[in-house]
């Protein structure tokens, strides 16, 4: 089973790719309570006043108590006859659960009683049957807006309030943007390092920054995740390799390799930066 974790205080949430959703003391690893859901879980699990929410692989938002792992709500989005293995995206911010579902969609609903707020399309009906191939960003929120893209070569911000569309771009990922002030980062499933302005989705630069690898294997190279810091954003890769950019300029500083095979995004932890590899964890400093 694939496993996808949430911790609050001293508690660790587990929900897995067989319907299985756990609760275990972090610090004496004891197993608090065990749930069965009636289909498997396809997406991030979030934490809020004491509540679990999770969807599983037919579109559903289901709300648990985090006390005993009792279901309290759920919400059902639509369905798909074909059932992809893409983790769908939950945020949760001031009361509201924004989530997509495997055909595109976008909904927002109240974290407490999981009663509709709005609900936004992102795909016309009559490509539903080829909803398996879609892949989406994770959805990231600030104070006005929720932006996230696809691999159709779309990015979208749209009105967090009532989903209403702010701005539409042409941009082929499936990488998590990043807001910093008024702009917004991302990075195109072809190597692309896309700096975008927030208001009105124009684009302000794009750079390559995958000109160091030999043109045979640069197709094959896919971006995993990034993190930004003050002047350098550093990228993981498919193939294993950690990019240093230049904020500045979209210049590749460094290189780093790091593995032969797919690493996670990178996260930052006491000043380190951690990496997540099959049957292993990487520190760097």
């Amino acid at each position: 089973p694939i496993l996808t974790f949430a911790i609050k205080n001293n508690f660790l949430v587990i929900g897995d790719s067989i319907g299985k959703l756990y609760l275990v003391d972090t610090i004496s690893g004891k197993l608090i309570w065990s749930k069965i859901n009636p289909n498997p879980f396809n997406s991030q699990i979030k934490i809020y006043k004491n509540k679990i929410y999770a969807i599983d692989i037919n579109n559903i938002l289901r709300c648990f108590s985090m006390k005993d792992g009792k279901e309290l709500w759920k919400f059902k989005s639509e369905n798909t006859f074909l059932k992809s293995n893409k983790r769908n995206s939950l945020a949760l911010d001031n009361g509201t659960v924004f989530f997509n579902n495997s055909l595109g969609d976008i909904t927002a609903v109240s974290a407490d009683n999981g009663k509709l707020i709005w609900q936004t399309p992102t795909q016309s009906s009559d490509i539903y049957e080829n909803a398996f191939g879609l892949i989406m960003s994770d959805l990231v929120i600030d104070s006005e807006d929720i932006i996230f893209s696809n691999n159709r070569n779309e990015f979208f911000s749209l009105n967090r309030n009532n989903g209403l569309l702010n701005w539409k771009q042409n941009i082929n990922s499936n990488t998590r943007p990043v807001y910093h002030e008024n702009l917004i980062f991302t990075f195109s499933n072809e190597g692309y390092f896309f700096i975008l302005d927030k208001k009105s989705g124009k684009i302000i630069r794009s750079t390559s920054v995958f000109n160091s690898f030999k043109q045979k294997k640069r197709n094959k190279i896919k971006p995993i995740g990034f993190i930004l810091g003050k002047e350098k954003i550093i990228l993981s890769t498919n193939n294993g390799r950690l990019l240093i950019i230049n904020i500045n300029d979209g210049r590749v500083d460094k290189i780093l390799k790091i593995s032969n095979e797919k690493v996670s995004r990178p996260f930052v932890f006491n000043k380190s930066i951690i990496l997540v590899k099959n049957n292993s964890v990487i520190r760097l400093n």
